[in-house]
């Protein structure tokens, strides 16, 4: 043990102090008489008790006491009884200890000085019956102490806990770092991470300017192709993770999407702790020479791989994130590409205009089948594409899109349509003329047709 062994309490600091004094005197064989002269030898001595600026000496009778109470019950005898009246504030009133924490109960944040200085002004306490230091006594006794109305003020139970092998649970968040001077003009600088919570393994780092859901979604897919889809993916409820995209993309990945609990960061510890050694490591020694997101990344690369994952971490009981990622028995089977981008392609239903043009975020686009003009059809893009590369998808066939340009297509020869298939005989007049002269419509319909 690393820790010295010390008194618990004050109470067992004066145990210790008396059977110092005469802790010898119980061991020793004594006669009759001997233990009168021996007490009366110490009661001439002088001791310093424990926190006493001065020494002090003892009575026989206080020694005789302490004799027999240490031959009796040992370094528990010793040991100064507690008060009765302890943490009641004895120059209160039942009526006065009832108010003064039933002021405390309703207003948590009211500090000790501040109650009595309010109930000497009102007329219900007279000054100097009691200090603030004697109600602070009384908080602490009645568990109403700013500490501990803190620690329990979330209504539940907060327990230390971890996932139970890696990738079993990511942590994702955004960390805003110092402003970037880029070609002259300061851009803000957001980090995103995420977290391995069972090896603290960082298995994505990448800096923005932005702070947007297709951020995220980006980092994501990378580290899934890298790893494999974590169990879970644990984000706070900022409006960055709140989005219909990120939710379907887990879902198709095989992952449940979970968020903190508004306005408990405690729930998000793990993530928290991170940052603070991301920013004394690094964030905040980036400096002036530091001028675009490519500086940044490299840096913080360079502080993953060279520092933080080979480093012991105290949560690991001395073990490295890297180490602790890599032992596991876990299979991963990482996706490949084309299963990534199934799961973060996005579909929704759009009518292609007269002029076969529709548009895709912001962006018109035109398809060469003519016969789609006019239909709805499906338009489906996947989102980690910049800048957007949508298509089409009608009746299982899949159809290209490309940005409109109108001046080519002033000169360009127009799509053929969809040529119409072979409809029906339908003549209503033929219909009553062969109706009146009796003729079958079958036989005409045969005749047209040699014809």
């Amino acid at each position: 043990m690393s820790d010295p062994l010390e008194p618990t309490d004050r109470a067992e600091a004066v145990a210790l102090f008396r059977a110092e004094i005469i802790g010898a005197l119980t061991r020793r064989q004594l006669v009759r008489g001997e233990l009168r002269q021996a007490l009366a030898a110490l009661s001439e001595q002088r001791f310093r008790p424990p926190g006493a600026p001065t020494t002090r000496t003892f009575s026989v009778p206080t020694l005789e006491r302490w004799y027999y109470a240490y031959k009796k019950a040992g370094l528990d005898g010793l040991r100064p009884p507690r008060r009765k009246d302890a943490g009641r504030g004895r120059a209160l009133t039942a009526e006065q200890r009832e108010l003064v924490l039933a002021i405390r109960r309703e207003h948590p944040s009211a500090s000790a000085p501040l109650i009595l200085r309010t109930l000497i002004a009102d007329g219900r306490l007279q000054a100097g019956v009691v200090s603030a230091t004697t109600l602070r006594r009384l908080f602490r006794e009645h568990g109403l102490d700013r500490v501990s109305r803190r620690a329990g003020s979330s209504g539940h139970t907060r327990l230390r806990w971890e996932a139970s092998a890696p990738d079993a649970l990511w942590h994702g968040d955004v960390c805003h770092g110092p402003a970037l001077v880029v070609a002259g003009t300061r851009r803000p600088l957001r980090i995103h991470a995420l977290l391995d919570d069972a090896s603290r393994y960082v298995v994505a780092l990448e800096a923005h300017h932005t702070e947007r859901e297709v951020d995220m979604l980006g980092m994501l897919a990378g580290a899934v192709q890298r790893r494999a889809a974590p169990d879970v993916l644990y984000l706070d409820n900022g409006a960055t993770y709140r989005g219909g995209a990120l939710r379907v993309a887990c879902e198709r990945l095989g992952t449940t999407l979970l968020h903190a609990r508004p306005y408990d960061p405690q729930a998000r510890g793990k993530m928290e702790r991170f940052w603070r050694t991301l920013r004394e490591g690094c964030l905040d020694f980036l400096g002036g020479h530091v001028a675009s997101l490519h500086d940044v990344n490299v840096r913080l690369l360079a502080f993953l791989d060279e520092h933080y994952h080979a480093a012991p971490h105290a949560a690991l009981m001395g073990r490295c994130p890297d180490e602790a990622y890599d032992q596991t028995t876990r299979p991963r089977t990482p996706p490949d590409e084309a299963q990534v981008r199934s799961a973060f392609t996005a579909r929704a239903r759009r009518r292609v205009r007269r002029d076969s043009t529709l548009s895709v975020a912001g962006v018109d686009f035109q398809v060469d089948q003519g016969f789609l003009a006019g239909r709805l059809v499906i338009v489906a893009r996947c989102v980690l594409d910049t800048p957007p590369a949508p298509w089409v998808e009608h009746q299982g066939t899949r159809y290209a899109l490309r940005p409109v340009d109108p001046k080519a297509n002033a000169s360009r020869t127009r799509p053929p349509r969809e040529p119409a298939p072979d409809a029906p005989p339908f003549n209503p007049a033929d219909a009553l003329l062969d109706r009146a002269l009796g003729r079958p419509r079958r036989a005409r319909d045969a005749s047209e047709t040699s014809a």
